[in-house]
């Protein structure tokens, strides 16, 4: 198994066949033997229901991950790390924000032994951004960058922490995720600060 991709998904029933099938073209057009692994975080809808009845191409596996309680972005995306088996992994949050097509750089990076781990960084200078975000939510954003720099070591070189399109040496991704416990937004500090600790080194990539 070449990639697994893990959608982490919340109440996404109107989304989450798009991106399933956005996420089999992908590995099919690049050649990739790969999974799709979507994790139902206790969605009240049919998320779950629409991602089973997406079919893909036969070299493509497909599995769908539900439990009852709403848990939190962090543990969707661990409960699809870990249960991955690909040589890489990555997630990408459900909605297409980023195209699976800049996922080639960040496993390129990897493939290459540049990096551990590749995240897609929306900060990067050669990003290619469409539409900003709200006022609001970049003030927010600055401020949140400024605290785990500050308080909690997150170094300064890591543009864009928070970005949903990360990419990972599977068994490193694995390892991480089994020993993360944060099941909501800071998940993504955790693992970074998990990694960090154990050495392993993390690259970042323009996205679209």
């Amino acid at each position: 198994m070449d990639l697994s991709i893990v959608i982490p998904a919340f109440e996404e029933s109107r989304k989450i066949a798009r991106d399933v099938k956005a996420a089999a073209e992908f590995l099919v057009a690049n050649s990739l033997a790969g999974e799709i692994l979507v994790v139902d975080d206790g969605s009240e809808d049919d998320t779950a229901q629409a991602a089973r009845a997406v079919a893909v191409p036969s070299g493509v596996k497909l599995n769908v991950i539900r439990y009852e309680q709403h848990r939190g972005k962090g543990h969707g995306v661990r409960t699809g790390m870990i249960a991955s088996t690909g040589r890489y992994a990555m997630f990408a949050d459900c909605g297409l924000c980023i195209p699976y097509g800049n996922a080639l750089l960040g496993l390129e990076m990897l493939k290459n032994d540049q990096c551990d781990i590749a995240h897609g960084s929306r900060r990067h200078i050669q990003s290619d951004i469409l539409r900003d975000q709200p006022l609001h939510r970049r003030v927010l954003s600055r401020t949140f960058k400024f605290t785990v720099r500050t308080m909690l070591g997150v170094p300064r070189e890591l543009t864009d922490t928070q970005c949903g399109f990360k990419m990972y040496k599977g068994d490193i991704a694995r390892e991480l995720y089994a020993e993360c416990t944060s099941d909501g937004f800071m998940f993504d500090i955790e693992v970074i600060l998990r990694a960090i600790r154990k050495g392993y080194r993390i690259g970042e990539f323009p996205v679209e």
